[in-house]
């Protein structure tokens, strides 16, 4: 079977924005180094590559420009809107095979759901060096938060500051955060403010430029993480935990819905989903 290469917007809003990221079906034969060239000339953020299983329904391998990564949330809802709109596959729950582990994928008419691995919650870490590379004060942060690494699948630097004026003046250091996410072995940095209306739980902005990404404007597996950090922050009481919406990309006008949904039994997280609405662009 030829290849088949396809753009999809993955967490896109009210049908407009999203975060692009490359869907290539049919590459059983390929080999890393071809997958790896075929990322840098799709040159999105993240490429999926669609491959048989004998573990789940499909395994996905993910790579950016520069590296492959063990998984990548808004390249899982391209993957599987894709799949769904050619109709290769059904609603209902899959399964994908990943290098984070073999994760369910649940499909409906308009949305796609990934899930993620239970939180992990790594060190925290002082803000000195942080502040540094953002370009910020320490009167900027919000100081009932920590800045901690927390992972669902990826590690990330999850960085709390105290509203939006004060994320969107950030002006990014990429060498400094190149060189602390290599220090704390994270994909990046992950920074937000609580939102000050119920439409959202939180504005946020992704830096990965280890990764060769400098800004990204829809990151599904940081928003799990976050979203499981401000559950033990006791951040979401009185909130629907069925439907906490994450915005992200303002910054670049490129604004996308990230939707999280928690489980909770006994105060505890059982199951985090994210996901959201996806369209394809084009196929070649």
């Amino acid at each position: 079977m030829s290849l088949k290469k396809y753009i999809v917007n993955a967490f896109t809003k009210e049908g407009t924005g999203g975060n692009g990221a490359g869907v290539v079906l049919n590459c059983e034969n390929l080999s890393v180094e071809d997958m790896q060239n075929i990322a840098k000339e799709i040159n999105l953020s993240e490429t999926a590559f669609v491959q048989q299983s004998d573990k789940a329904n499909f395994k996905v391998r993910f790579f950016t420009p520069t590296e492959e990564v063990d998984l990548c949330g808004h390249a899982t809802i391209a993957t599987f809107t894709l799949l769904r709109n050619l109709e290769i596959i059904e609603k209902g729950v899959l399964t994908q095979e990943t290098k984070a582990g073999i994760l369910k994928v649940y499909i409906d008419k308009k949305d796609v759901f990934m899930e993620q691995e239970k939180a992990k919650f790594y060190e925290v870490i002082q803000d000195e060096e942080i502040l540094k590379s953002l370009n910020i004060n320490k009167d900027d942060l919000d100081d009932t938060m920590p800045i901690q690494i927390v992972s669902t699948g990826l590690r990330d630097i999850l960085i709390p500051v105290k509203n939006i004026e004060v994320l969107n003046k950030i002006s990014l250091c990429k060498d400094l955060v190149t060189n602390i996410s290599k220090k704390y072995d994270v994909v990046g940095y992950h920074v937000f403010c609580i939102s000050e209306n119920d439409t959202y739980v939180a504005h946020c902005r992704n830096f990965a430029p280890l990764y060769g990404i400098d800004e990204e404007c829809a990151t599904g597996t940081s928003n799990g993480a976050l979203c499981s950090y401000l559950y033990k922050m006791k951040k979401l009481e009185g909130r629907d935990l069925n439907k906490l919406v994450f915005i992200q990309g303002e910054a670049m006008n490129k604004a996308c819905e990230i939707v999280c949904k928690l489980n909770v039994e006994l105060d505890e997280i059982v199951e985090c989903l994210v996901g959201g609405e996806g369209a394809i662009i084009r196929g070649y």
